[in-house]
């Protein structure tokens, strides 16, 4: 896949997610294979970016490139002014978020909120286009609600803008994240424009991602919520789409050192203080398939320094070896 001039390798990549795509995150998914891993959303009002959360988000030093940092806002201007300052920063592509669900970001009049307004829509998307020389995309969903699914307008509306590939979640806005994702509207989607169209929703493993593909004809998937917890799945559909057949599995040696790395990579990153805040929900995920794995949260949530964090952890890890439980 390409978006502007620049080549993907890779046909699976990291759904932007709040709270969940920091840096470490992303270098972690890269490393498996996701072809692009975004920033968080970030607000176009670059007078909150000196705040110490948004320093964080838009740390882009020793993200692999390309590098994609997503924004999100309700007016050109503040739009076009983001984008400049996200490639001045060192972005190689900006991706625009027209698919937020979140109730305090379509208050705003941001997110999937402008699905209800494609004028306003258009007008973001070319002050967006307009304003910087790297590739613009644009992630949104299939249309506001079930009775209103306006995407296929809304996809050809972005490709005449000038948006470079598009994302697309297969539900709606009013839908949330219930039920189950749809594929059809974004099948018709692919065959309404010429940019590269990449599916979103509901892919969890290596025979969801291949069965996707094939229904849409996306030139590549998205992958959100399966990844917390277990980076490797972008290895895992990588293997399968290549090969036809199931990788081998994590072993316990490559599990602990994937759990251990990411924590203290969180911990370097933030600080102690807020990399163990930060590294709870990350440990929780990672131990929800794992035996004993409800008593291990219960005390993780509890500690309050990394060097008790990181002892804990390994201390379960070990038990969990010794069960012979300790592999994905």
């Amino acid at each position: 896949m390409r978006i502007g001039t620049i080549d993907i390798a890779s046909p699976v990549l990291l759904a932007p997610m709040a709270g969940t795509t920091d840096l470490p995150f992303r270098r972690l998914a890269r490393r498996f294979g996701a072809g692009l891993a975004a920033t968080e959303m970030t607000t176009a009002d670059t007078s909150l970016w000196r705040s110490e959360k948004s320093r964080h988000r838009l740390r882009l030093e020793g993200d692999p490139r390309p590098r994609v940092v997503q924004i999100a806002g309700s007016e050109p201007g503040p739009m076009a002014e983001a984008a400049r300052a996200v490639a001045d920063a060192g972005a190689d592509i900006v991706d625009i978020n027209m698919g937020c669900p979140a109730k305090k970001v379509c208050r705003k009049l941001a997110g999937s909120a402008l699905l209800q307004d494609e004028r306003r829509l258009a007008e973001i998307l070319t002050a967006v286009v307009t304003a910087v020389d790297l590739p613009v995309t644009l992630k949104t969903r299939t249309g506001w609600d079930p009775d209103n699914r306006n995407g296929v307008r809304v996809a050809r509306l972005a490709e005449d803008c000038g948006i470079r590939a598009l994302a697309i979640h297969g539900r709606t806005r009013a839908c949330r994240f219930a039920g189950k994702a749809e594929y059809a509207t974004i099948a018709q989607i692919v065959d309404a424009v010429s940019i590269p169209v990449i599916a979103n929703g509901d892919i969890d493993g290596p025979e969801k991602a291949l069965e996707v593909l094939r229904v849409t004809g996306a030139a590549a998937v998205m992958i959100g919520r399966a990844a917390q917890g277990r980076p490797w799945i972008f290895r895992e559909v990588l293997h399968y789409l290549r090969h036809g057949t199931a990788p081998a599995p994590v072993d316990a040696a490559e599990l602990r050192a994937i759990i251990t790395d990411h924590l203290q990579d969180l911990h370097r990153f933030y600080g102690e203080e807020r990399g163990v805040r930060v590294a709870r929900k990350h440990l929780s995920w990672y131990s929800s398939h794992l035996p004993d794995g409800d008593e291990y949260r219960r005390q993780v949530v509890r500690v309050e320094s990394a060097r008790e964090q990181l002892l804990l952890t390994e201390r379960f890890l070990d038990s969990a070896d010794r069960a012979g439980a300790l592999a994905a």
